[in-house]
């Protein structure tokens, strides 16, 4: 449940500026890198949301259409917000061995940030504890707790709150961290000083867009998320378009080739969460192995891991695309046999096409 605290005034001689620095230095000290805080003005932001909405790039994801006004003013979400308290919490454990699991058509490629346990909780119950810290030292006042739960346009919230800046593949970076982080949020309704947002530093660089498998940055801060190998794998729930199954290839949840291109990354610092090490080996997993999980497998082995909340007729989907890429021996032929015979016509689907393919 997200936490909402009704509103009593706090202390009216309560040194806000003091109490900003204050929160920064108890956010770094629960285990959040950065800690910034903005206002709640976001008409850029609408703006630009309504446009990507108009070119229809969300696909099927319907939900963000839906409640575009408390996207737009923080305050409809959370009564009485006036300030909103951004957090950043860093994820990279390692990729070096990324280029090799991609470059090994036996191997699946997980995202990065799916490799161990699922954030949402993590971060939720560390923004908790700060602003339950805040409240020790105002008093009760009006807040709510968000990570990616409610329509919230935090990377915009982030960027504002001088977190970083949005790139070109539209993932924030940070001069200090690169892409490779989450971010929550704290409303408030705490009179606080604002942040300063920082300046952009893409420059000319278009390597996050050029290296694309499915040229979905159509534009320079523009994705098309029906392009988009993450979206492809993780948000749509029926049938991969066929133009793009080659372009996967062996990606089966989500896709890093942007983030992995961006020169910025460089800078990212190794997380210290023992939650985001991978688990199952999902860093450097056989294809067939993971094809062979049942329903009850997948669940077991993926409990707290984000990449439950796709299913296992996805998950199945994924890999069978990701077989029919890669060479075919009699494993892989008698593997993908066997899952003809599924209930789901998605994976019969998917799996024939793997099978037709040279």
């Amino acid at each position: 449940m997200l936490e909402d605290n009704k509103l009593t005034q706090p202390e009216a001689d309560v040194d806000f500026t003091a109490l900003a620095e204050e929160i920064k230095q108890r956010g770094r000290a629960i285990g959040f890198q950065a800690v910034g805080i903005t206002d709640i003005e976001l008409n850029q932001a609408s703006i630009h949301l309504r446009d990507w909405l108009a070119e229809k790039f969300n696909g099927d994801m319907s939900y963000m259409e839906r409640n575009i006004e408390l996207r737009d003013d923080p305050a409809q979400l959370q009564p009485d917000t006036i300030r909103i308290i951004s957090v950043r919490m860093d994820y990279l454990t390692n990729t070096s061995f990324a280029e090799a699991v991609m470059s090994n058509p036996e191997l699946g490629f997980v995202s990065r940030y799916a490799l161990g346990r699922d954030y949402h909780k993590l971060m939720r119950k560390r923004l908790q504890q700060l602003a339950s810290q805040i409240e020790t030292l105002v008093g009760k006042h009006s807040y709510r707790v968000f990570v990616d739960s409610a329509p919230v346009l935090e990377k915009a919230l982030a960027e504002k709150a001088g977190l970083g800046w949005i790139g070109k593949h539209s993932n924030l970076l940070s001069r200090e961290a690169g892409s490779w982080f989450f971010l929550g949020e704290i409303y408030t309704s705490l009179p606080l000083p604002v942040d300063d947002p920082v300046n952009q530093h893409c420059g000319d660089c278009t390597a996050c867009i050029d290296i694309c498998p499915t040229q979905a940055i159509v534009a320079p801060y523009r994705v098309d998320a029906r392009r988009c190998i993450s979206y492809l794998t993780i948000e749509l729930h029926g049938s991969i378009p066929i133009e793009f199954r080659s372009q996967m290839g062996n990606r089966i949840y989500g896709c890093d080739d942007c983030q992995l291109a961006c020169p910025w990354n460089r800078f990212a610092k190794l997380s210290q969460e023992d939650d985001f090490l991978p688990r199952h080996q999902l860093d450097t997993p056989l294809l067939l192995d993971l094809f062979m999980w049942d329903e009850a497998e997948f669940k077991l082995k993926l409990q707290g891991s984000p990449i439950r909340r796709i299913g296992h007729e996805r998950w199945l989907r994924n890999i069978a695309i990701a077989l029919g890429n890669g060479p075919k021996n009699k494993q892989v032929t008698e593997a993908l046999t066997a899952r003809l015979d599924h209930p789901s016509e998605i994976v019969k689907e998917h799996v024939q096409w793997a099978l037709n393919q040279a």
